[in-house]
């Protein structure tokens, strides 16, 4: 029996990933928060905060609300803007080993396309994550990502903006997610993110006020997890592309369900605020998992669920 330990080498599109564990968007910052507690080198990549091109405060507070195996938020893509990103952040990121995956987001396609266009000329940035998960102010505030027009028109001006791998977050706030998945795909993603948070609110009774300023929010956690799966696994099987898997992930064995559903890599979003070693300690649970099991490659996983 072979000693070696297990192959965690990943592609997604034109990146190539040393484990295919991330940090998703909104809850790792710009990476430099969490330098004190973990080893940063170690992850298979991070994807930073949202950006935009200016920068946003974001909503008021309450901002955020605890929920049973879950949380609510509604920061309201609170972001420095793309120039303080490149003076203030960037010279970190770049002393950094793991790919670098810029989230961004506009209110129109042009928005998008100047995005894109600004990040394929910054170094050390490895790929566009795009969240489609917001309004078209010139259509009426209809969200993009709900909207398979829509949605497209954005993944093609972003394709059209950069050389570097093109990522498409998918909301979970659709009828049937894999219309918006074949859209991106044919508009020329090289890979699809999903899911994004489910739109929630919660309600204090004794004041029968809100208890999030914004009033709804975006609902996360383990609570979220069997339908992440479902639609990773539903997506895997519509569209060609590689397919990472967010929602609930807590531990490797979360991790693992997604890789059997379709999944070629991983977000960890909330778990990071629960214990911000999550994503280290989520790795090795998954190296363990490949060891027990005598499987060599962390690939050979992706999409063996058997429903017959």
């Amino acid at each position: 029996m072979s000693n070696a330990k297990p192959n965690m080498a990943v592609r997604i599109g034109g990146l190539s990933l040393p484990n295919p564990v991330l940090t998703a968007s909104g809850t790792f910052g710009y990476a430099r928060e969490f330098e004190s507690l973990i080893d940063l080198n170690r992850l298979g990549g991070i994807i930073v905060k949202g950006l935009a091109l200016k920068p946003v405060k974001g909503n008021p507070p309450p901002r955020i609300v605890e929920t049973p195996c879950g949380m609510l938020n509604a920061i309201g893509l609170e972001n420095v803007g793309i120039d303080a990103f490149v003076a203030d952040k960037m010279p970190f990121l770049r002393t950094l080993r793991p790919p670098i995956i810029a989230n961004i987001y506009g209110t129109s396609v042009a928005e998008y396309s100047e995005l894109a266009r600004r990040i394929d000329a910054i170094d050390g940035v490895s790929g566009v994550e795009v969240n489609i998960s917001c309004p078209n102010v010139k259509a009426g505030g209809v969200v993009f990502g709900v909207d398979p027009v829509a949605a497209g028109s954005v993944v093609k001006a972003v394709r059209q903006s950069t050389r570097k791998t093109v990522i498409v977050k998918l909301s979970p706030n659709v009828t049937d997610v894999t219309v918006i998945a074949r859209s991106a795909e044919a508009a020329g993603a090289d890979a699809l993110s999903l899911i994004n948070t489910l739109t929630g609110m919660a309600i204090d009774i004794e004041t029968r006020r809100p208890r999030l300023a914004n009033i709804t929010g975006g609902l996360s956690g383990p609570a979220i997890k069997p339908v992440a799966l479902r639609m990773v696994w539903q997506v895997a099987r519509a569209t060609r592309l590689p397919v990472i898997g967010i929602g609930g992930i807590m531990k490797a064995e979360d991790a693992v369900e997604f890789f059997i559903a379709g999944a070629k890599a991983v977000q960890i979003g909330t778990a990071n605020f629960v214990n911000p070693r999550s994503a280290l300690e989520i790795i090795a649970g998954i190296e363990r998992y490949l060891e027990s099991h005598g499987i060599q490659d962390v690939g050979h996983l992706v999409g063996t669920l058997e429903t017959g």
